[in-house]
């Protein structure tokens, strides 16, 4: 029996959430061992749930779906035999659609029975307008399954005419608003399929001869397979024993990458757009301590994403980097039933600091974002506890001030910090000596843009920033929610 995530920690509350993470493999035996692995290098996003079909020509398609993490599910062989064949596909979840703590059915990938066979289908992102699509496909006689966003592909495919289930995807895809970086699979066919803006990311490697389709580049590595491209924006790949058939199904658009993957949801190890996921975070620290210099001793992380700005902040600064705050990596796992007292503890219970090495010092504490604003304050109270002179704030990303509608769990606007106070209220609401943000322009040098943003036409999706939405939230828009330029 598979056991139950265990609930959020208060640490994780004051988080952006990461989407969710798919794989897929075709042409080795046991790929579903393979995918596996994959799954396991990309449990950062997404750790509610994973699951994997597979494709095997005597039993068919057989499929596992678990609640937890990975390495408790899907390294039991008992598990994995019940999967064979050389096609594999899988994906890890964080609910950013459908209902938090769902049921078993929500969980990916979805299976579906064609006419020409069945389907397995893995989705990244979020359906924009996936609201209005149930409700049309549910007044046509559509029954739905699941609370999931994700559903509505398959049923626009049993609908569609096409005759191939590669065209009724692009068929079903054409009527998708939103952001997708999908991994499907027939009985013989593995396919990978990005959005036209590209917002999140998908890569093609191969190993043994065999293909592998993957959102991070560290999850090819996991499996020793090599990196051979990414899947380009608005681009289909089709791959059969034959090789790989690339399509362009949909209208040509300016890429809008999501800039967030390289602030923090991809592992730092991974390659995104040519660049290294480490080396951008470590030049925002750069950018940080150029547009935001400050008199202090000690720079230090707030472990472990803000581990490679703070490095960047203290090469140019000069300042000594120091680990000023210690990461207790086990506490997710141990704590599973906190009582009042012990949940009071808040973050305490995750993080602690470095006394000796923090008191009577001036001290910058560099973190990837504020979004509530939560945990930023224990943090300050503890290093202030700690003895620290001063605590100065340097936040690797733009002011967080408005949602994500693409496949990131977001707070709702009134409930982000920068959305209601400036910097310098953020500053007093968080009693800090000195707040200062990495502005637009910092961040998108940081990514190897030289001149910055281009407001005319940005070069990637930096909504939850500027609140300027490269795709209309139709779904949201319906609810009552107002873009920047309708305030």
């Amino acid at each position: 029996m598979s056991k139950q995530m265990p609930p959020a920690h208060p640490f994780d509350d004051d988080k952006l959430r990461e989407e969710c993470g798919v794989y897929g493999v075709l042409g080795v035996n046991d790929a579903a061992n393979f995918v596996a692995l994959g799954l396991h290098a990309l449990q950062h996003r997404g750790q509610e749930a994973g699951g994997i079909v597979a494709y095997e020509p005597e039993t068919g398609f057989n499929a596992a779906h678990r609640f937890g993490y990975v390495r408790d599910n899907f390294t039991s062989q008992t598990l994995m035999q019940t999967l064979p064949g050389a096609l594999a596909i899988g994906h890890v979840r964080y609910s950013t659609a459908g209902s938090k703590g769902a049921a078993i059915r929500d969980v990916q990938p979805f299976f579906g029975e064609f006419s020409m066979g069945g389907a397995a289908i893995a989705h990244n992102g979020n359906i924009t307008n996936a609201e209005a699509l149930r409700r049309e496909l549910i007044e046509r006689g559509s029954i739905f399954q699941s609370s999931s966003d994700s559903e509505c592909i398959i049923h626009l495919m049993a609908r569609s005419l096409q005759k191939g289930i590669p065209e009724r995807m692009e068929d079903a895809l054409r009527r998708v608003e939103g952001a997708f970086s999908i991994v499907a699979m027939t009985r013989s066919k593995l396919i990978g399929v990005r959005d036209p803006l590209g917002v999140r990311p998908l890569v093609l490697g191969q190993v043994a001869g065999a293909y592998v389709l993957s959102s991070e580049t560290c999850a090819l590595d996991i499996i020793g397979a090599e990196y051979v491209r990414e899947i380009e924006p608005g681009e289909m790949v089709v791959i059969d024993d034959n090789g790989i058939d690339s399509r362009f199904p949909f209208r040509r658009q300016s890429p809008r990458f999501c800039i967030f993957e390289h602030v923090y949801f991809s592992r730092p190890d991974s390659i995104l757009g040519g660049h290294s996921v480490y080396e951008t975070r470590r030049q925002i620290g750069v950018e940080l301590a150029r547009e935001a210099p400050v008199e202090a001793d000690l720079v230090c992380p707030v472990p472990d994403s803000g581990t490679p700005a703070a490095i960047g902040f203290s090469q140019e600064s000069g300042i000594p980097y120091a680990m000023g705050i210690i990461r207790n990596q086990y506490v997710g796992r141990t704590f599973i039933e906190p009582t009042e007292q012990i949940r009071n503890m808040g973050v305490r219970l995750k993080l602690n600091v470095n006394r000796a090495l923090i008191k009577g010092k001036r001290v910058v504490l560099v973190d990837d974002s504020v979004v509530r604003g939560t945990t930023s304050r224990k943090i300050k109270e503890m290093i202030l506890d700690a003895g620290a002179a001063e605590v100065h704030f340097r936040i690797a990303s733009p002011p967080t001030a408005w949602p994500c509608f693409y496949g990131v769990d977001t707070p709702q606007r009134e409930k982000l910090l920068a959305a209601t106070m400036s910097e310098d209220e953020m500053r007093s609401h968080l009693q800090v000596d000195s707040l200062k943000f990495v502005t637009l322009d910092g961040l998108y040098r940081a990514v190897g843009e030289a001149q910055g943003r281009n407001p005319s036409c940005p070069q990637y999706c930096d909504a939850c920033f500027s609140g300027d939405y490269p795709v209309a939230p139709s779904d949201m828009l319906e609810k009552g929610f107002k873009l920047k330029a309708a305030e």
